[in-house]
């Protein structure tokens, strides 16, 4: 069981241009890099400044000053992954069932994980019905090795998409998937217009409510963009969504690689499985290649500047732009393809924002979005949630038994490398 430390549901906060950095700390505190100075005075005043959730007593125990009347039980995993463990929970005392999400702290040596404060600190930020809901946040009564083990608090979502999705034998009416979409895409531009990257879209981070609601959730990766920033990680974004750039090496991006994974997104709701899924990086950017056409300078401006694109065997790059000729063979939506199309352009900088994804034709046409899903999801009639960690069949629940008969010919001095600056 795990207790709480918020009293009560934050309040909603106006949508902001940006997200308030981290604070700064006392100048006492040895320089450090930024982000491991955060995470390592974490339990001083940087937790109660930051998330403003409840008070800390400042010393190395990091004991909380607990809301003992408020409890949750859990009940059942329903996801796991390299953040940790979801479960499905309620509350003890109202009986309100929500998510439990684990902070990984077993291999932290510098405080509280950064990538949990930014997610704590963004999700504090963001409110919109298409953004999954923070709640509260707890902590066990026991703890592992020796450290308390905290928990994320969400409104919970009887589904995610990749659940959904991968029940081949439900069938998602035309006005119901333009629907989903288009709330894709808003809660995307509203991120995005609060200067907030997600970094990981895929179907499995898109979670569906009973009432008819998308929300982007799960931004453990997700981190405030800089403007004028040094560079970022490109070790970001689950391998089968991530656009060519960052596959290259890029380091140096914006929402594009974002709208890069909707557009997979939006695929799938055809071909209901990936539509790139590569085994290796080299594999991944030669499947993009074989539908996107060849990288070169003329598709990609920076390419030369990538090493990899320097290294690489140039015939794991070359190809024939075949997105419309292959799309159409699933999608018989004309203004569906032409948006996919334009999504999957190789040059970043070229793409639609998620903005321009909404006023595209395809979302302006009849049949015209609705404002929600609800008939869908009660003429379904779910025998029980669906999520990519429960789903018994799909391509999302066994990854591995995707892969293509034929492998390309391994080429080791241009496998890539974790990049992690």
């Amino acid at each position: 069981m795990t207790t709480g430390i918020m009293s009560q549901q934050p309040p909603v906060a106006a949508p902001s241009s940006s997200v308030a950095p981290l604070p700064r700390h006392p100048p006492s505190v040895p320089p450090l890099n930024p982000e491991k100075r955060a995470a390592r005075n974490l339990n001083m005043a940087v937790f109660k400044n930051a998330i403003e959730v409840g008070s800390l007593v400042p010393n190395d125990a990091f004991e909380l000053m607990r809301v003992e009347d408020i409890y949750y039980s859990r009940i059942i995993k329903i996801g796991q992954g390299t953040f940790g463990e979801v479960f499905k929970a309620k509350c003890v005392k109202t009986g309100t069932i929500v998510a439990l999400k684990k902070i990984l702290m077993e291999n932290e040596k510098e405080g509280f994980p950064i990538t949990a404060l930014r997610e704590i600190n963004m999700l504090k930020s963001l409110r919109h019905p298409n953004v999954t809901e923070l709640v509260d946040i707890c902590s066990s009564g026991s703890k592992e090795k020796g450290k308390t083990v905290f928990f994320l608090v969400f409104a919970f979502c009887d589904h995610d998409l990749a659940g959904i999705l991968a029940k081949n034998n439900l069938i998602i009416s035309a006005v119901d998937a333009k629907t989903m979409l288009k709330q894709m895409f808003e809660g995307l531009n509203y991120i995005h217009g609060c200067e907030v990257l997600h970094r990981d879209m895929k179907t499995a981070n898109i979670l569906v409510s009973k009432d008819g609601y998308l929300k982007l959730a799960d931004f453990g990766l997700a981190r405030p963009k800089i403007r004028n920033a040094p560079c970022y990680t490109n070790r970001v974004v689950t391998m089968w969504y991530r656009p060519p750039e960052l596959l290259l090496g890029e380091r140096s991006y914006a929402g594009e690689i974002d709208v890069w994974g909707a557009g997979c997104i939006m695929a799938e709701f055809w071909t209901r499985t990936p539509i790139f899924q590569g085994h290796t990086e080299q594999h991944q950017l030669q499947l993009i290649c074989n539908m996107c056409g060849s990288i070169n300078e003329s598709t990609m401006a920076k390419a030369r500047q990538y090493p990899v694109f320097r290294d690489i065997d140039p015939n794991f790059l070359r190809g024939s732009r075949e997105v419309t000729a292959k799309l159409k063979k699933l999608i018989k939506i004309d203004s569906a393809v032409d948006l996919i199309e334009r999504i999957f352009t190789l040059e970043p900088s070229m793409r639609p924002t998620a903005h321009d994804a909404l006023r595209h034709k395809y979302f302006n046409e009849e049949p015209l979005p609705k404002e929600n899903f609800a008939d869908f999801m009660r003429s379904a009639a779910f025998s029980g949630s669906l999520f990519e960690y429960t789903s018994k069949s799909g391509a999302h629940r066994k990854p591995a038994q995707q892969r293509p008969t034929r492998p390309p010919p391994q080429v080791p001095r241009t496998q890539m490398v974790d990049r992690i600056f």
